[in-house]
This record gives structure tokens, sequence and C-alpha cells, in this order.
């Protein structure tokens, strides 16, 4: 079974801009199709909103910056996307249950974490992992059309 070719595009889309202001009606204006129609199709395809699938995407770029950088939470959050560490702070604890700061605690030798905070982290890791592992499968199973090419061809008249 192929991929829906215009969620493909908004998942291209948003790798293309992940560390800059993304809104759906940008992605909206920018594929040229209805705002409410890409929410939908988008949350057929992937089982998210495209709202926190880029979150969680963002989450799962700012990781390895977690790890092996000592940069400030609010640096770490700028540099993937987020515009306040406030904000960042909010959504990674939504998505793995622990702070940035617990989890760079986690990826140390010697971290003083609970072994609750260990299974909580490892569990919700391996729940983004595998989000975003269904995503570039998702991605390779595209049948490639070019829309705009077809649209060309529809808009003539067979006689």
């Amino acid at each position: 079974m192929y991929s829906n070719e215009i969620v493909t595009e908004i998942l291209d889309y948003i790798d293309a801009n992940i560390n800059k202001k993304i809104t759906v009606l940008q992605i909206a204006q920018a594929l040229s199709f209805n705002k409410d129609y890409i929410m939908r199709i988008f949350k057929r395809e992937i089982h998210k909103t495209i709202v926190d699938y880029i979150n969680r995407k963002r989450v799962y770029a700012s990781l390895r910056e977690l790890e092996k950088t000592d940069d400030s939470i609010l640096k770490v959050a700028i540099n993937n996307g987020f515009y306040s560490q406030e904000y960042f702070s909010e959504v990674f604890f939504k998505v793995l249950q622990v702070t940035p700061t617990t989890y760079r605690k986690f990826t140390r030798i010697n971290s003083n974490i609970s072994e609750e905070q260990l299974k909580t982290i490892r569990k919700t890791l391996a729940i983004l992992f595998e989000d975003m592992k269904m995503v570039e499968e998702y991605k390779r199973n595209r049948k490639h059309n070019d829309r705009k090419v077809l649209s060309l061809f529809s808009k003539k008249t067979i006689i």
C-alpha cells in the first residue's frame, strides 16, 4: 500500500522547516490545500495532529544535543525550533514524562535519578523512536506522483 502523497508532502515540508516557526496554515498555503483538509488527512494517516508531530520531531532532534553538549536548556530549545525554554520543557515533559534536565542526567554516568524515572524514560523513548521510525517507513512507501503535472492534464478537455 502506498503512502498518501499529500501527507508525504506535509512531512517533507516539516523536515525542511523543522527549526523555523511552522503553522498548519503555512503548510496548507505552501502546498495549496485547505487547512482543515490537511489536518484531517494527516491525523488519519499518521495518527497524530500536525502540531503534535512537529513537537515530537523537535523533541526527538533535541535528544542528541542534551546528551552530547552542556548547552543551556534554552539554547537547546532554540536550536530545535522552540521559542522559549518554558514551552520546550512543557512539550518535552508531555512527550517523555521527564524534564530536559532529568533526561540529560539520565544520559550521564553516575546520574542521580530514580529507578521509576529510568523506566519512564526508557518506555517513552521507545515509543518516540518507534513513532519516528514509522514516519520514515511511511515516507519510503511514497508513490511518486507529480501533483502539478497531473493538475495540468486534468484541466485539458479530451475531445
